[in-house]
């Protein structure tokens, strides 16, 4: 009964330290992943012009003209991040932009393995929000937490 002892303690203590700082790890995965795209929004509208040759002539968005799929993109890129940051309609948010990304995947056939491959992390890291919530450190946890704590 000494082993089960021995491994016990650690493993406590050592699941305290991720318990304490896994509030963080949330902030900062929505942190990057809310900048990641909205830098995107940014660029897009620094040059119009640009973003509407690239929806017209490159980007292969389903069901949209190519117009009101630019508009749209950047009205998602410029409001849902920072939202997502703030971790207010956390999950919403996360499934909305992982529903972007899927989108911009499926709508650029001309995607390198490496565009694709950071597609994918911030998928995954979307879903990691979506399927565990936001954390402490956000403003659903702290509108959504039961009277009297």
């Amino acid at each position: 009964m000494i082993v089960p002892a021995l491994v016990a303690k650690p493993c406590g203590l050592a699941t305290a330290g991720l318990n304490f700082v896994a509030p963080l790890f949330d902030l900062a995965l929505r942190l990057y992943v809310a900048w990641v795209f909205f830098r995107s929004g940014l660029v897009k509208i620094q040059s119009w012009d640009a973003t509407l040759y690239l929806f017209e002539n490159e980007y292969a968005v389903p069901f949209l003209l190519p117009e009101l799929a630019a508009y749209l993109a950047v009205l998602a890129e410029l409001t849902f991040p920072p939202l997502l940051a703030l971790g207010l309609g956390t999950r919403f948010f996360a499934l909305a932009l992982f529903a972007f990304n899927a989108v911009a995947v499926m709508s650029y056939p001309e995607l390198s393995p490496a565009g694709l491959k950071d597609h994918l992390l911030w998928g995954a890291l979307l879903l990691v929000t979506l399927f565990h919530g936001p954390g402490r450190l956000s403003l659903d946890a702290w509108l959504c937490k039961p009277a009297g704590k």
